[in-house]
């Protein structure tokens, strides 16, 4: 009778046992997740898991959260990489994870400050201002956006480095609904736009299957010409408050922090007005070979014969945009042909084609205020004054330094360890004082208004002048900013031997929206309204961007 009891106890204590096991793989991802499906998503959800032809998988997908279970392998950074973690390694990067402190929560931000011309809704932002008002002059970038340019420490052991999308463009064919696209035009930046005339979600897909590591996903090309002092353990400054930055003094204007409809925008020239004053400098800056024009563009084949410390082949992306009240958004984009996704005990998560990261300067009246980060799906700012600066010579202002993670490239204000979305810091972005790129040597400058993309787009204007080259290029597509389908391959079917996911993790996940999608009329300097605007290193440390 005992016995039968105690058996009882053991069969209730199990089945407790596994019904917890059960719950907690069904509502821990759910719980975890910073931004939850919805309807739609919940829909393609099922239909991707009935897109495994094997029952058992489609079951334990749908009631253990374990899919593609059969498929999970070791996926090495290149195929040339000799260096695969063990499963020791793995176990001891989880223990030091577990030995430091880790803060789910985020500091309060200062409230109003950030916020830009406009309404406050995300969804109905319309710049309505006098016409016959000023704004920033948009013909050429403004010195001190340049002089306060970010400098960027990739990472010492990246594989994927820093793209052209000209060449990216060169491997891609366009796919909708998971077949080719009839498409007769050249794929490039001048016509990348005319996609949007499908009117479905077009998503460009590699030519090759990635898991061969063509070269031009790692585009070693993008590493950026050493700096002298690259080899130095440590050539900055640790303390922001300790370094000399002129333009951080506190002139007690804090204007910039809330800009809400009550305070009138003041703009310096007409915002619709395109000079033409300045054409012959364009020209000669141009020819010069100050600025490299897009790789097969009409315009001419990129020269690299610069040497200049930071210099990448690769170029960064700057946009412009003048919010009103002296308020400029200067948006710096860096586009990567492939995301290498973090790994968990040796099973990678979060694999894409394309990669599109930024940084967002905000000035009022040529002073820097702030800059935003993006990471993931979110991000965060930072008061300028927080920011790691590097000395300039010749009397220039201190430069920010900021830091771009290995394989994911979400970009940091300090190096190290950065946990995000799984407990335990399971799942973490690293960065290093890695190669230093300048951003600012090999740029491809626009001017971009807002206001002006919504009137064509209710219009239906088929060759929008939204987006415009500053002076320094004036020969670059625009087409290519426009389009409004996704930079990679759209997420592999439970059936394709190279997907799983595990947890609510997936190994391959879909391909990024360009610059466009990420919120560039923002009223606020972070890209989200969860983003924690912090005054220190140390704050930023103990907040994540969700």
């Amino acid at each position: 009778m005992a016995l039968r009891v105690l058996n009882r106890r053991r069969v209730a204590i199990a089945s407790s046992l596994l019904t917890a096991f059960l719950l907690l793989l069904t509502f821990l991802p759910q719980y975890l997740n910073p931004t939850p499906p919805d309807r739609e998503e919940r829909e393609r959800d099922k239909h991707w898991v009935s897109t495994s032809p094997s029952w058992l998988d489609r079951q334990a997908c749908r009631w253990l959260g374990l899919c593609g279970l059969l498929h999970i392998r070791w996926d090495a950074p290149a195929l040339t990489d000799s260096d695969e973690p063990s499963t020791l390694d793995e176990l001891k990067s989880l223990a030091l994870a577990l030995s430091t402190s880790w803060t789910y929560g985020e500091k309060e931000g200062l409230s109003g400050w950030e916020i830009a011309p406009g309404r406050d809704s995300k969804d109905d932002v319309h710049f309505r201002t006098d016409p016959g008002a000023a704004r920033i002059r948009d013909d050429d970038v403004p010195q001190y956006v340049l002089d306060h340019a970010p400098l960027v420490h990739l990472y010492s052991d990246e594989h994927f480095w820093p793209s052209d999308i000209a060449e990216h463009l060169r491997h891609m064919l366009p796919f909708v609904n998971g077949s080719e696209l009839n498409w007769t035009q050249p794929v490039n930046p001048d016509t990348l736009g005319t996609l949007n005339t499908v009117g479905y979600d077009v998503f460009l897909t590699s030519e090759d299957d990635v898991e061969t590591r063509p070269l031009w996903l790692h585009s070693r090309v993008g590493v950026p010409i050493p700096f002298e002092d690259d080899d130095e353990e440590d050539p900055h400054p640790e303390d922001p408050s300790q370094q000399p930055d002129d333009d951080d003094e506190d002139d007690g204007d804090d204007s910039w922090q809330d800009l809400a409809p009550n305070r009138p925008p003041k703009r310096l020239v007409p915002p619709r007005e395109s000079s033409q004053r300045h054409v012959g400098l364009r020209r000669r800056q141009l020819l010069s070979g100050e600025q490299r024009p897009l790789v097969g563009h009409p315009s001419g084949n990129r020269q690299d014969t610069t040497a200049s410390p930071g210099y990448s082949q690769a170029p960064a992306i700057l946009i412009l945009i003048d919010k009103g009240a002296g308020i400029l958004d200067a948006f710096w984009f860096f586009f990567y042909s492939y995301n290498l996704g973090q790994t968990v005990l040796k099973i990678r998560f979060g694999n894409h084609v394309g990669d599109w990261e930024h940084c967002m300067v905000r000035f009022q009246h040529g002073v820097p205020r702030a800059m935003f980060l993006s990471q993931h799906a979110g991000g965060k700012a930072y008061l300028w004054k927080a920011l790691e600066k590097r000395p300039q010579k010749d009397g220039k202002p201190p430069r920010p330094v900021i830091y771009s993670a290995v394989g994911s490239h979400a970009m940091y204000a300090t190096p190290g360890m950065h946990p995000y979305v799984l407990p335990f810091k399971l799942l973490k972005d690293i960065t290093d004082r890695g190669p230093l790129w300048d951003p600012a040597l090999n740029k491809y400058a626009y001017w971009y208004d807002p206001e002006l993309d919504r009137e064509e787009q209710a219009n239906g204007t088929m060759t929008p002048t939204s987006l415009r080259a500053a002076a320094c290029n004036p020969d670059l597509p625009t087409s290519w900013f426009h389009f409004e389908g996704y930079w990679g391959d759209d997420i592999y079917p439970l059936s394709d031997q190279r997907q799983w996911r595990l947890f609510g993790e997936y190994h391959y996940i879909t391909g990024p929206r360009g610059p466009k999608d990420k919120f560039l009329e923002r009223r606020r300097v972070c890209q989200t309204e969860k983003c924690t605007i912090v005054d220190s290193i140390e704050a930023g440390k103990k907040s994540s961007w969700y």
